[in-house]
């Protein structure tokens, strides 16, 4: 059966810095017709960094929506045109001072379908270089490094909630496999 939904009305409801958001008349497959709010988002990349002894960068920062400072992998928005690859190795180095020899696509995600266009691409980066740091002006976070496995299981105990977080570890650890 083919549910697709046909604009009829699109609505500029706010136009953000990050975001804009449209408000969409649409008709539905049965003809009926209904609304649908829509965050249009540049999407982003998502890194997994794993050195040679096995542990993984995660960065420790507050995350005002919900009040509380987050683990969460290395990540960041694309720029206007930029493709996945180049924006994964800006944001692996602004944010951790890290480089990698070695990039490996580990798929990519939509994070909220259901409102918001946003499609994510993550990356396992191996082969790691340390250098320095240079985050956004407005970006303040703590680089912590921990053994892949207890990442993996604070997921478990869902002592982290970040969804990209949680997809990009357990891509990295199935990669690192071989699976």
């Amino acid at each position: 059966m083919d549910y697709t939904e046909k604009a009829i009305r699109r609505v500029n409801a706010y136009q953000g810095i990050i975001v804009d958001v449209t408000t969409d008349m649409v008709e539905l497959s049965n003809g009926a017709v209904t609304m649908r709010e829509v965050v249009h988002h540049p999407g982003g990349v998502c890194v997994a960094a794993v050195d040679e002894d096995g542990r993984i960068a995660v960065v420790r920062q507050f995350r005002y929506p919900f009040q509380t400072h987050l683990l969460e992998l290395p990540a960041g928005k694309l720029e206007h045109d930029e493709e996945p690859l180049p924006a994964a190795k800006r944001e692996l180095s602004e944010e951790t001072g890290l480089e990698a020899d070695t990039w490996t696509p580990l798929g990519a995600l939509y994070t909220s379908p259901g409102f918001s266009t946003e499609k994510l691409y993550i990356y396992l980066a191996t082969g790691l270089h340390q250098g320095s740091a240079h985050p956004d002006p407005n970006e303040f976070l703590d680089v912590i490094r921990m053994p892949l496995g207890e990442l993996l299981e604070r997921i478990e105990r869902d002592e982290i909630c970040d969804a990209k977080t949680v997809a990009g570890a357990l891509r990295a650890e199935r990669a690192m496999r071989g699976n």
